[in-house]
């Protein structure tokens, strides 16, 4: 356990991964026959790849440092709230905050590639600072994605959320504890006939950023 403090002036407690070598650059793994496939229905269907990124901590640490967060803003009812997370975003033409990002989203494409010409282009990251922090149901239908189906891939670095997934309209939740460089491909009709969500834990959780990697 260590504590760092970040460009927003807030001191955050973080247990390091044990599979880490201290010190070491993050290194992005295979994908091939180490990615599980879990089918739903309706034509949707999740990737897993546990630790698919090596020393992610040291990735984690870097884009601590590195991203230029800010605190997204929306209407509430009456009101205006502050999103309840920090994010930036990093579209097609813009270069990724750190190198193991691009070797990421090439090995994605490569991997992914035998199934359509969808490209992942775009890096959406947001940061969960406790477990306050949180994002509620939803399904990432935006743009050219709103009427078809689309990938999105989260990798995961820091400490470990549970991602829930369940239908739209309600159902059985599935839970997937992702973090210290975890990966988790959403495809298919997921993002369609299923919705998501990092919910609020009352437990003490320790920061956590997420990489959604999805197309222009």
């Amino acid at each position: 356990m260590f504590e760092f403090t970040y460009a927003r002036v807030m001191t955050l407690a973080y247990q390091a991964s044990l599979f880490d070598d201290p010190g070491a650059a993050a290194v992005v793994g295979v994908l091939g026959e180490s990615v599980q496939r879990i089918p739903l229905d309706s034509g949707a269907w999740i990737d897993l790849r546990p630790g698919w990124v090596a020393n992610s901590d040291s990735l984690f640490e870097d884009l601590v440092g590195a991203v230029e967060w800010r605190a997204d803003r929306r209407e509430m009812y009456d009101r205006i709230v502050e999103v309840p997370r920090l994010v930036s975003w990093f579209g097609e033409a813009d270069r990724l905050p750190h190198s193991t990002l691009d070797d990421a989203m090439r090995l994605l494409n490569e991997h992914y590639a035998h199934l359509d010409a969808e490209r992942f282009a775009t890096a959406g990251l947001c940061f969960y600072r406790t477990g306050d922090d949180s994002v509620a149901w939803h399904g990432d239908r935006v743009g050219r994605s709103t009427q078809r189906d689309t990938r999105v891939a989260i990798l995961s670095v820091g400490a470990e959320r549970v991602l829930s997934v369940r239908p739209v309209g309600g159902g059985q939740t599935e839970r997937f504890p992702v973090g210290h460089g975890d990966l988790i491909v959403m495809g298919g009709s997921c993002q369609r006939t299923y919705e998501h969500a990092i919910l609020k834990s009352a437990k003490t959780v320790g920061p956590r950023i997420s990489v959604q990697f999805r197309r222009a």
